[in-house]
């Protein structure tokens, strides 16, 4: 498919991509569809993005830069490329890195599979890094892989939850206007202080915005803003959208974002935003069980039984649910899960994100020992161990299960509450353990 506006992405976000949404966000392409072949024999607009990555987070105050820092055991900017490349007609995706971390980036991308990147060396600066990316888009050399965009997207690499809608957005609008940026209304007011450390003024929020990511220009625009820019500018500038104002008297479309446009800046955003990750993709969990009838204890499942529909079940996992509940009923060892975790290890579904796999059994604590049964269960550690390898967190949970019917129910109950925490919580200091309910 010829890369371009026009077209919908392939969602690889996990969990509700609800089709309200996505039906939103396929109008939105058919409108830009439409706008990209108003005029006769027009090819689609090529559209590439620049990610400057070079960044030391000194305010986040780790030795990590905060592009590369950890979320689930995957670096920030993997979610960011992500994001990128969801959306098909994003033709290539230029990051800019320094020096020393160019071989950290490879192997990101080598680990995680990433598409369409090309990384160059980043500045000492954020506007000379993305000046780097822009000139590697620019320059028609033998043998590269790029080729100059019409429009060509900036944004963060510290941005993840960025979405198609607003890329469409500020594209259609650079189109039209030659540059446009995403806005947010200001949280706090802004002040302006004296040389004496005293309050000289301060600004009317209302009238005001804050300037956030993705911005998107005509790419000759920008890259001519660049040219032109002063060393002053390069230096110190953070503003894509007034280097296009001052230099090439181009004035930005400004469009408003939406709230999930915030930049992991501080320690604290990590933990945000690995809660909005968790959030994600802990909507759907899929119960797997050894008898044909379905688990009626959970709210929001599907179920499947494994001995007989393990078409159904692969289908389940290509449709990307990471969350998965094996429930023993039959059985009293481990041969269903064992079925389902290697399902999981060919299927090769975690290595973007870590699955979760919780098996399930049943115990009558009155007809039998709990040491007996718990025996055997404790072999959950062994198999835990081995395919935590392969990124899939493994823990068992053994629910009682007594004859009184009142007291089945509240033990079921409580069965339900574990699995439900267990999946959203996404403790990695509880895989291998054996937890009852």
């Amino acid at each position: 498919m010829e890369p371009g506006p026009p077209g919908s992405s392939r969602p690889t976000e996990p969990g509700p991509c609800l089709s309200a949404q996505r039906g939103a966000d396929q109008a939105a392409s058919a409108s830009l569809q439409r706008a990209a072949r108003a005029q006769p024999g027009r090819q689609p607009l090529a559209v590439a993005a620049v990610l400057p990555a070079g960044g030391c987070g000194e305010r986040m105050g780790v030795p990590t830069p905060k592009q590369f820092c950890p979320i689930l055991g995957r670096p920030l900017i993997s979610y960011t490329l992500q994001a990128l490349e969801r959306v098909c007609w994003i033709k290539d995706i230029v990051v800019a890195v320094t020096g020393e971390n160019m071989e950290v980036m490879k192997s990101i991308i080598q680990k995680y599979q990433h598409k369409r990147v090309s990384l160059v060396e980043a500045g000492v600066t954020r506007h000379r890094s993305i000046f780097s990316g822009l000139k590697a888009l620019a320059e028609d050399q033998l043998n590269c892989k790029l080729s100059k965009p019409e429009i060509v997207i900036i944004h963060d690499a510290v941005r993840p939850f960025v979405e198609e809608d607003i890329l469409l957005k500020v594209v259609t609008a650079a189109k039209e206007h030659g540059a446009a940026g995403a806005i947010r209304p200001l949280v706090s007011t802004v002040i302006s202080p004296s040389t004496d450390g005293c309050l000289d003024h301060s600004l009317e929020r209302a009238r005001h915005r804050a300037s956030e990511m993705p911005q998107a220009f005509l790419f000759d625009v920008i890259y001519e803003a660049y040219q032109q820019c002063s060393d002053y500018d390069l230096e110190f500038g953070t503003e894509c959208l007034q280097l296009a104002l001052k230099y090439c008297g181009t004035k930005a479309k400004l469009v408003e974002g939406s709230p999930d446009l915030w930049k992991v800046t501080y320690k604290r955003d990590l933990y945000a935003a690995e809660s909005i990750i968790k959030e994600r993709i802990s909507q759907e969990i899929c119960v797997v069980t050894d008898t044909e009838e379905d688990n009626k204890h959970h709210v929001k499942v599907t179920s499947e039984a494994l001995c007989h529909a393990s078409r159904d079940l692969q289908q389940i996992i290509l449709d990307q649910c990471y969350n998965f509940v094996c429930v023993n009923v039959m059985t009293s060892d481990f041969q269903e899960t064992q079925k389902l975790l290697s399902m999981l290890e060919e299927s090769n579904l975690s290595f973007l994100y870590p699955v979760v796999v919780i098996s399930v059994h049943f115990l009558d604590f009155k007809l039998v020992p709990p040491s007996q049964k718990m025996e055997n269960l404790m072999l959950i550690r062994e198999f835990a161990k081995e395919v935590k390898k392969r990124n899939i967190w493994l823990c068992g949970l053994l629910i009682s299960y007594p004859q009184d019917e009142q007291k089945r129910q509240e033990s079921l109950r409580q069965g339900a509450i574990v699995i439900a925490s267990l999946i959203k919580e996404r403790n990695s200091g509880l895989i291998g353990q054996l937890l009852i309910a």
